[in-house]
């Protein structure tokens, strides 16, 4: 008797899906084994910014000597919400943050707290506040020079005064507690300010593309693009001290490291930190030597010293950098185990609902609808949801945007299979199952093939994202190239991006032809 169960109930899986089952096993084991490794090393995270780059290598080559093994730095980890929720939910165990900030953006504060307020009601977190670093940056608006002058303003006041001038803020300032809506209230001002990545902001001021842009003051370039820094005189920004906020566990778990990192109070004054800005976006200085110049003691702006420091580097330089090997790796394991987890769900699922027009057309509008959902916006809801920022969150939301052209490919493959093939071999007694491996996968197997290959374009591309939570791949250049305004460092990661999806182009264009070969 003809079997009338689902064509995969009682068909066998074809090699090439047992294949990617095992793959998909391997990956999955890993991850258990990732998730289960011994936490003995000290992880610290970084906003995505010069100057919290270059603290997080401070911290990082302080604690290195007093560790187990060498402290894991997750840099450019987005804005305030993503490296705080990480710091909350365990995957790093400290970063370098300011009092303004915890006082108005975490805690909900909207008046200045000491450190034992902020310890008190961090506490209950699992979270404290230690060593004041010794500087402030605040925040401040500033415009250039000439155009003050003309227009005769020198404070906040005096700004909210002039309607007709274009204010390009970044992201996180228009969205913050302490940010654009707030100071606007205060001073009754009515721009309506342009978004603008905080890298790119000099450059737009200087082009004079924008009028008026948010600065911390310790920024290097204010001075070297010879801004002015319009007066708070209504007193609106809070101070933003420098602090390491952390958990409370580190100095029981890395008592050493701590002790070491206590003494780091009071060792960086505003100019010794903006002379450090000034290496890494003037000068092209690689985080890393800044930190170690400093705590050694060396001139932090030497005009001898820059020429001579191998940090700075060429384009070519950055290009075929020691890291591009480690970002290589990780960007072609982003891609592989998203698209081939994708795969292993997705081509199933199709075959599945293939049969039912209304249920096929709710699943593949449900995988459409993920498509709509910005990248960042996904990463942050499944940071949330998990609790955990790296590889894990990076790869669920590319194997999300892979679903859609692989099911969307398996099912118009399937549909491309005459009925009088099916009749065919529903006349020569095979069963549903046999049907579908033996016939309509074969034939589909084609248009399959190219869903995969969209996906995998797809993949590599949007793989540069996972950079903003510390998952690694050739993002990591990006992030740093924007957050120093360095076109050659963007261009030294968009390069290999584009590189990676053309060999891809061309393995599946290897791989069709063979699959046409076969057919003729």
């Amino acid at each position: 008797m003809q079997s009338q169960l689902h064509p995969f109930v009682d068909a066998q899986p074809a090699p090439w899906l047992r294949r990617l089952l095992a793959f998909a096993l391997l990956v999955g084991s890993s991850i258990a084994l990732a998730a289960n490794a011994p936490n003995d090393t000290l992880r610290i995270g970084s906003k995505r910014f010069t100057e919290s780059y270059i603290l997080a290598q401070v911290l990082a080559q302080t604690a290195a000597a007093h560790t187990p093994t060498p402290p894991s730095v997750l840099q450019g980890l987005g804005n305030t919400a993503i490296v705080y929720e990480a710091l909350r939910s365990g995957s790093i165990d400290l970063y370098p943050e300011y009092v303004g900030t915890i006082s108005l953006e975490i805690l909900k504060n909207p008046a200045p707290m000491t450190l034992e307020a902020m310890n008190t009601a961090l506490a209950p977190l699992g979270l404290g506040v230690a060593v004041p670093l010794g500087f402030n940056d605040g925040y401040a608006l500033a415009m250039r020079e000439d155009n003050a002058q003309r227009l005769g303003i020198k404070s906040l006041s005096d700004l909210a005064k002039h309607a007709e001038l274009k204010l390009g803020l970044s992201n996180e300032f228009i969205g913050r507690a302490d940010g654009w809506r707030g100071l606007a209230q205060r001073y009754g001002a009515t721009q309506v300010p342009t978004a603008l990545d905080h890298g790119l902001a000099y450059d737009a001021i200087a082009q004079k593309q924008v009028d008026v842009i948010d600065i911390y003051t310790t920024d290097a370039k204010i001075k070297h693009l010879g801004l002015r820094v319009l007066a708070d005189d209504k007193a609106y920004f809070p101070r933003y001290d420098s602090v390491l906020l952390y958990r409370l566990d580190v100095p029981t778990r890395f008592p050493q490291a701590w002790a070491a990192l206590q003494k780091l109070q009071g060792s960086i004054d505003e100019n010794a930190m903006i002379a450090m800005n000034a290496r890494a976006e003037l000068q092209g200085v690689a985080f890393d030597v800044i930190a170690r110049d400093h705590l050694a003691g060396k001139a932090a702006g030497g005009t001898a010293a820059a020429a001579a420091d191998p940090a700075q580097r060429g384009f070519w330089a950055k290009l075929f950098g020691p890291d591009l090997a480690r970002l290589t790796r990780q960007h072609l394991a982003l891609t592989l185990i998203s698209v081939g987890l994708a795969a292993l769900i997705g081509i199933p699922l199709a075959v599945l609902v293939f049969p039912h027009p209304r249920l096929r057309a709710v699943v593949l509008g449900a995988t459409g609808l993920l498509q709509t959902v910005p990248s960042l916006a996904l990463l942050a809801m499944l940071i949330s949801l998990m609790g955990v920022i790296g590889t894990v969150p990076a790869l669920i939301a590319l194997m999300l945007y892979s679903l859609l052209p692989i099911m969307r490919n398996t099912v118009a493959g399937l549909g491309e299979v005459s009925q009088g093939l099916r009749v065919a071999g529903q006349a020569l007694g095979m069963t549903a199952g046999q049907r579908m491996r033996h016939i309509e996968l074969p034939l589909a197997l084609p248009t399959i093939v190219a869903g995969v290959r969209t996906a995998t374009s797809i993949a590599i591309g949007t793989a540069t994202i996972a950079a903003f939570i510390g998952a690694g791949g050739y993002g990591e250049r990006i992030v740093t190239g924007l957050a120093l305004n360095d076109g050659q460092l963007l261009l030294a990661g968009a390069l290999p991006a584009t590189l990676l999806a053309l060999l891809s182009e061309a393995l599946f264009e290897a791989v069709e032809y063979g699959m046409r070969r076969r057919r003729a």
